[in-house]
């Protein structure tokens, strides 16, 4: 089959949800700058529409989309509202300064959401979606209308609710499946009956927005624009709550290397795709699995020896797309100690990384100090150093030093020294084993009632000299957040996973004191 020639009416619109979607994952919080970090370059890679947030859900939420709507330069900056005025009115002043803004509000459509979330009658909720729709036109022309759980709903109200929505001036429609409970061939259907039955179908946009709670979110999204939908609504690496969602890069990829059987294009440069990986990866602290589709690090991995002698022979034979398409280069094993700064850019460079001037320049000190302790140098640590300089490059409260007494003769103790806003304190704690010694000074120095739910330790690479990762997983509240930390020494690397976690809760509003003089 022939590729046909791309045109408008075959684009398929990326609405990236990472920051909005994304950040309820369970412990993925952002701070405020890093939310800005990941919306540039979500717009330099030609997202359509990004979601920034939920503005009435906090006022760090509303500062968030409020400043993304005055930085991004291409994409439509959106903000998501419930059927309440409040959050409509919040949303539209939060998207007010954007050169093209979005206000997407949804309802509960299905019987079971109705009956037990709402405990509203079905006329009720049709009138909510006229109403909610017409006060989002006060604010923009361009309003999403969603039907939330809209795979379980009836299909005679649901495009009676479609209907009247696009009637008070909805321009996208998103049909989600809140639940991961569809599959393709039904998914696919739903969208067809929509848009055979509802008679002024053809003035709005449809959009999927995919939930993977069977797997099946790509394949659904997939499904849902060959039954007529011309907007995807997805995440990097698939984040989002429970299993997840559709991953952009996997959508983005299946178009292009399908497009014989998936006629169908983006705008996204996929060789911007493995960039944006690390970096959600990075300052959310959730790490990519190994064998994750396009952007995991095994990939473009070959051990079997069969494939190899394939690969050898020719990349086609185990390979549908290569890696500089994703923005991933072969690699090879060539730092150390006495590699200089432009090697080190351009190992970045390689690598999919690209830092403001002053994160390359703490990076490319901790590289040296890494290559004094280390006597290979695999991009796997260079990975793990930077990730762990994005993610805590805002840090109000960073490791200075530590200094710990283990063994078989207990007590265990610690002796850390931490910078405080600028200020150097210093403490010294026993524990039940030198882990926990060590999160004992932490805690002298900045008590809080945070507990710990995670504690996980692995190697980044082989070899006794290896670097450790560390992740930690704090809870403060109804506040859950993911940290990670890297050092060969797995005891500071702890300490740096267990900062970074307090770092986020404090940028989260979560109360602390830290103690203004040395214990």
């Amino acid at each position: 089959m022939t590729t046909q020639t791309p045109s408008e009416q075959d684009r398929v619109v990326i609405f990236d949800t990472t920051l909005r979607d994304g950040e309820q994952s369970p412990g993925a919080t952002m701070t405020h700058d890093e939310k800005l970090e990941v919306a540039e370059i979500l717009d330099q890679m030609g997202v359509d529409i990004i979601e920034a947030g939920f503005p009435i859900a906090s006022d760090g939420d509303f500062q968030a989309v409020h400043e993304i709507a005055q930085r991004t330069k291409n994409a439509v900056v959106c903000g998501l509202a419930r059927a309440s005025f409040k959050d409509i009115d919040r949303a539209g002043e939060a998207i007010k300064p954007a050169r093209r803004g979005r206000i997407h509000t949804f309802l509960s459509t299905s019987p079971v959401h109705m009956k037990w979330k709402l405990q509203k009658e079905p006329h009720e909720v049709l009138d909510m979606v006229i109403a909610q729709v017409t006060r989002a036109r006060n604010f923009t022309d361009d309003v999403e209308w969603s039907a939330e759980d809209g795979t379980r709903t009836e299909h005679d109200f649901l495009c009676r609710c479609v209907e009247a929505a696009i009637k008070a001036g909805a321009t996208t429609i998103n049909i989600p499946d809140t639940v991961g409970y569809t599959v393709p061939e039904e998914y696919m259907a739903l969208f067809e009956m929509v848009r055979a039955r509802v008679p002024n179908a053809d003035l709005a946009r449809f959009s999927v927005h995919c939930h993977d709670d069977l797997g099946m979110a790509v394949a659904n999204s997939v499904a849902g624009v060959r039954g007529g939908a011309r907007q995807i609504e997805c995440t990097i690496n698939g984040i989002g709550e429970r299993a997840g969602n559709a991953a952009l890069e996997e959508v983005v990829m299946a178009l292009k290397v399908r497009n014989d059987v998936l006629p169908f294009h983006t705008n996204i440069d996929a060789t911007m795709l493995t960039r944006a990986s690390k970096l959600v990866s990075a300052v959310t602290s959730f790490p990519v699995q190994y064998n994750k589709a396009i952007v995991g690090r095994n990939a473009f991995a070959h051990e079997s020896g069969i494939h190899q002698d394939g690969m050898l022979k020719n990349t086609q034979t185990y390979e549908i797309m290569t890696p500089e398409t994703v923005g991933v280069k072969q690699t090879s094993l060539v730092m150390g100690k006495h590699s200089g700064r432009h090697a080190f850019v351009h190992k970045l460079e390689e690598l999919g990384y690209q830092l403001a001037a002053n994160q390359l320049e703490d990076a490319f000190v901790r590289f040296k100090a890494l290559a004094d302790r280390k006597k290979h140098i695999y991009d796997e640590d260079i990975e793990a150093l930077v990730d762990e300089e994005i993610a805590h490059a805002h840090d109000r409260i960073k490791l200075v030093s530590l200094t710990v007494i283990a063994g078989t003769m207990g007590p265990q103790s610690a002796t850390a020294t931490l910078d405080i806003e600028g200020k150097h304190m210093t403490v010294q704690a026993t524990g039940n084993g030198p882990v926990d010694a060590t999160f004992n000074c932490i805690k002298a120095l900045v008590p809080h009632e945070a507990t710990l739910e995670l504690y996980q330790v692995h190697a980044v690479t082989q070899g006794t000299d290896a670097q450790a990762e560390v992740s930690v997983r704090l809870a403060a509240g109804d506040k859950s957040v993911t940290a990670k930390g890297a050092d060969p020494d797995t005891l500071v690397a702890s300490a740096k996973a267990y900062l970074g976690a307090l770092n986020k809760l404090l940028a989260r509003g979560v109360r602390m004191h830290a103690q203004h003089s040395a214990q």
